[in-house]
């Protein structure tokens, strides 16, 4: 896993050019489905959050007493979150992922889905890795039939929830739950969203 996987420059471009706008279309509400993942964590857990955009997600894990590690791959993303926070919110690929049993839960909404589709797999690996035994993790995907990008340029991988299954068992867990539902994104498509919970074997 020491190959480093790149993030896709034209995504990296819109966040960087449309930063303010992203933040301020986020809120400040965070997951409806981050309560509960947390309600299946110790107290104090220590949590990455892959993908932090706005920080709210952040926030809310803060607020409730977790161990947080906040982090985003685009600078101009992080330094908002940052600023929100009050604390540094490192700027970090999930490509570039390197820790090592490190974290009790793993928190990724709404990031991997621009992960390139036949890195995926490599990213996913890199992320059991660097939870501790029995560690938790989420994360959420547009499903589709293709790869592709939306109308503002933006890289998404688009796994169908047979192929994203098939992906996540590339690596030891010993539970995977599925779920799906509809609904739209910053683009204002409409939209099947894939939600993956999985703990580490």
């Amino acid at each position: 896993m020491a190959r480093r996987v790149p993030e896709d420059p034209e995504t990296l471009e819109f966040y960087s050019r449309e930063a303010t706008t992203y933040v301020q279309w986020s809120g400040t509400e965070p997951s409806r489905r981050l309560d509960l993942f947390l309600s299946r964590l110790k107290p104090n857990a220590r949590i990455l959050e892959l993908g932090c955009g706005a920080g709210n997600d952040s926030a809310a894990m803060i607020a409730r007493g977790f161990d947080v590690t906040p982090t985003d791959a685009s600078p101009e993303i992080a330094a908002r979150a940052a600023s929100r926070l009050a604390r540094t919110v490192t700027v970090l690929a999930a490509g570039d992922l390197s820790a090592v049993s490190e974290f009790d839960a793993i928190w990724a909404s709404a990031c991997l889905l621009h992960v390139p589709l036949p890195d995926l797999a490599d990213v996913i690996a890199r992320i059991n890795t660097a939870l501790k035994p029995q560690g938790r993790f989420y994360a959420s995907f547009k499903s589709g039939e293709a790869e592709g990008r939306d109308r503002f340029g933006r890289y998404y991988n688009n796994p169908s929830a047979m192929e994203l299954g098939g992906i996540y068992r590339r690596s030891p867990w010993s539970n995977l739950d599925l779920t799906s539902n509809s609904g739209s994104g910053y683009d204002g498509e409409s939209t099947t969203w894939l939600h993956v919970t999985a703990i580490k074997s």
